[in-house]
């Protein structure tokens, strides 16, 4: 009988320590932009790219070992971030109802 070839992983082509750098590379990013922009969204969006960031090397280390726990923890992780996401959105739509803007700098207004 023939042997059937197996096709590698696609995760195994590429070394794990480039997952490692494009992760970090994200994750400082979203680091940069939660530190340097004034934009509610924006900031909430580089939050999230932080999460990603955080997923996509989970997935990785999980998909490395062969141990599916990491991406069920990475599916978990993305089930709580869109809650957060509407939680959030939610707020940043009433702080631009009451004050007409998303500037995080006015939002010291809010304060007693």
């Amino acid at each position: 009988m023939q042997q059937m070839q197996q096709i590698p992983d696609v995760i195994k082509l590429i070394p794990l320590n480039f997952y490692v750098l494009f992760s970090s590379a994200l994750f400082c990013i979203g680091i940069v932009g939660v530190l340097t922009r004034r934009n509610a969204i924006i900031i909430f969006m580089s939050v999230e790219l932080m999460l990603n960031a955080v997923n996509l090397l989970l997935a990785a280390f999980s998909s490395y070992r062969a141990d599916p726990s990491g991406q069920i923890f990475v599916f978990f992780i993305m089930a709580v971030a869109a809650a957060e996401v509407a939680v959030g959105l939610a707020i940043i739509v009433m702080i631009y109802r009451n004050i007409q803007t998303i500037d995080v700098g006015i939002l010291n207004k809010l304060k007693w």
